[in-house]
């Protein structure tokens, strides 16, 4: 059952979001080859508790660690460990946070150092791709059309996406309804209305949209070892409109990133 959330359930949501926006952007200063993910995730579960916030990954189904941070062919669910990162690698971090009783989710691929020219592309277009998906977050609208928007876009572009794991309603729980898959057909799934809480995160492939889920229980990596990039925002509709929760802005201060892409997604909450 979707749980729809009121104004003021979705501004208490918005600071749990904005908390994993704000952790995000500390780590992207300290991404660099010669870092281990287990000290980003040592960083990060340190910065979440020291602004009133839980690690909301830790424990959760068994996690054994704070953050989600997967490098290269990792797709998801990468543990983080003492391998140092090398140059041009490129690292997905999920963050989540419990904090006033609701959560905050997203990540963002980085590069560490510079990355190929096609590896760059693919974080490129996996991130278009999730703003193509809150384009059609609309009253009205369904969740295929999320899900369509973001295949076409990234399957046009040549690319592998990922099946097997999908987005998902946000709110007192870090998973919720509606599924949100990056996959599906215009028109199909559950209708978008107001109060609807949800995280759209694209997972894709530079080759296969196949996936391989390895012994460990987490890891899950692409078939063909191609890099994998994954992008997530939080989004709420607000009369009838696709609303920010989570933001990259804290992420491109700390890189020296401009950006308008979020402008036509915010909404005033003061």
């Amino acid at each position: 059952m979707i749980k729809l959330k009121s104004l003021e359930e979705i501004y208490i949501m918005r600071e749990s979001a904005q908390l994993v926006s704000k952790t995000l952007g500390m780590l992207a200063k300290e991404i660099k080859p010669g870092c281990t993910t287990l000290h980003l995730d040592n960083l990060g579960a340190e910065f979440i508790r020291d602004n009133g916030g839980v690690p909301a990954f830790l424990g959760l189904y068994g996690f054994p660690k704070n953050l989600c941070i997967s490098p290269n062919e990792e797709v998801v669910h990468g543990i983080p460990n003492e391998k140092p990162l090398e140059e041009g690698d490129i690292l997905s971090v999920d963050c989540g946070v419990l904090m006033n009783g609701y959560v905050g989710d997203h990540a963002y691929s980085f590069e560490v150092g510079n990355a190929k020219p096609e590896t760059k592309k693919l974080l490129k277009i996996t991130k278009e791709s999730l703003y193509k998906g809150i384009e059609q977050c609309v009253r009205g609208k369904r969740i295929g059309d999320i899900s369509y928007a973001i295949q076409s876009y990234c399957e046009n572009n040549g690319y592998g996406v990922v099946k097997e794991l999908v987005g998902h309603g946000l709110g007192k729980e870090m998973h919720e309804d509606p599924s949100v898959p990056n996959y599906g057909r215009r028109g199909s799934g559950k209708v978008i209305k107001d109060g609807l809480t949800i995280a759209i995160e694209p997972m894709i492939n530079l080759g296969t949209d196949k996936v391989k889920f390895h012994s460990d229980g987490w890891t899950v990596t692409s078939l063909d070892n191609s890099p994998s990039a994954h992008f997530e925002h939080n989004v709420a509709v607000i009369n009838g409109k696709p609303v920010l929760l989570s933001t990259f802005k804290f992420i491109y201060e700390a890189l020296g990133i401009e950006s308008d892409e979020e402008e036509p997604f915010f909404y005033d909450f003061s």
